[in-house]
């Protein structure tokens, strides 16, 4: 097996490498393009254990292999840095030789065991500007339609209040109006019980918009969509008098993305099974919840509300978003602080 660099690999090595891969050609069966992926990476990795001196597999320790995937994350002269996906392809084929030369008792125990590959950065959510969001909204449907009117309650209530669209569609009529903290109508009015992820129930407030959407949904559309059939106490209908699915939300939004001239993909506009998140396009009911976030806490928002009005069950999975506002805490430094640069010299520098 040839390797890059000067230094040549030992023949124990080297043997032990091509059996690992033989027993992955033969006894897994993975592909020649996988299998050719798994000897380029291996390459790499007897070269650094040749240029260490290293005769046997059994020499190896942890801290090498830790060595080894710093090696390849910050790259050489002759190498440019692997990014963490490749990094991670990488490591994944030595730990796969030491656990097969393991299991054959060719070096135990095994060194690599425990060395884990690098995490990839979680993507920032995406949020949509506030006029985006307002164009959406207003593209949902006529007014004058059953449908419309649904339309437009319903994103309003995601936009409105950061619900998960399968909290959105599991509303039930008697979902609206909830409290056990308090006996006055009004304050009732203007809240909803949302059912989320494990059975765990959150109880958040909806602002006039949202209200006023669902109340003309409620008293203009709602009935006429009742089948006569049937009756259930889903808030938001189809046009069969059945509660509103995942898909048929998706649907609502793609079509009033469209009309807004918000980018989708093709993919997602192609029909069949619901999108998931990984093949959304630049829309998305979670996109909507991203906005909620990001403008709450762009508005000044305590990131514990927020997390309390998400049903996020750690405040670490909230603070994400913390990160998505840096880029207008920039901007509002950049154009308030007098020394920031964004506004010329200051008075007293004059």
């Amino acid at each position: 097996m040839d390797v890059p660099g000067g230094s040549e690999p030992a023949d124990a090595l080297v043997t032990v490498v091509e059996a690992y891969l033989d027993h992955l050609a033969v006894e897994r069966g993975l592909a020649r393009n996988t299998l050719l992926s798994y000897r380029r990476d291996l390459r790499r990795y007897l070269a650094y254990l040749a240029e260490r001196g290293y005769g046997q597999l059994a020499e190896v320790t942890p801290d090498d292999i830790s060595g080894f995937l710093r090696d390849i994350r910050e790259g050489t002269e002759e190498r440019a840095p692997l990014g963490v996906t490749s990094a991670g392809r990488t490591l994944a084929a030595v730990r796969g030789l030491h656990r097969f030369a393991a299991r054959e008792g060719i070096a135990v125990p095994d060194p690599a065991i425990d060395v884990r590959p690098p995490t990839p950065a979680r993507p920032l959510p995406k949020a949509l500007s506030l006029s985006q969001v307002e164009a959406l909204l207003a593209a949902a449907g006529p007014s004058e339609d059953p449908r419309g009117l649904r339309d437009r309650a319903l994103l309003e209530l995601l936009y409105g209040t950061g619900a998960r669209i399968s909290e959105a569609v599991g509303l039930d009529v008697d979902d609206l109006g909830v409290s056990a903290d308090t006996d006055d109508a009004t304050t009732r009015a203007n809240l909803v019980r949302f059912r989320g992820k494990g059975g765990r129930q959150r109880i958040v407030p909806v602002g006039r918009y949202a209200r006023d959407a669902v109340d003309a949904y409620l008293v203009r559309a709602r009935p006429s969509l009742v089948s006569a059939r049937r009756t259930t106490p889903a808030l938001f209908l189809n046009a069969r008098g059945g509660r509103l699915t995942r898909q048929g939300a998706w649907a609502v939004l793609r079509a009033a993305a469209e009309r807004a001239g918000l980018a989708t993909r093709e993919s997602d506009r192609a029909g069949g099974a619901a999108p998931t998140e990984a093949t959304a396009g630049a829309v998305s009911p979670h996109t909507l919840r991203h906005s909620f976030a990001t403008h709450l806490l762009e508005g000044g928002a305590d990131v514990r509300v927020v997390q309390e009005l998400l049903g996020h069950a750690s405040v670490t999975t909230t603070q994400i978003y913390t990160q998505v506002t840096v880029d207008h805490l920039r901007e509002v430094y950049a154009h308030s602080h007098p020394r920031a640069g964004a506004r010329g010299v200051a008075a007293d520098d004059v």
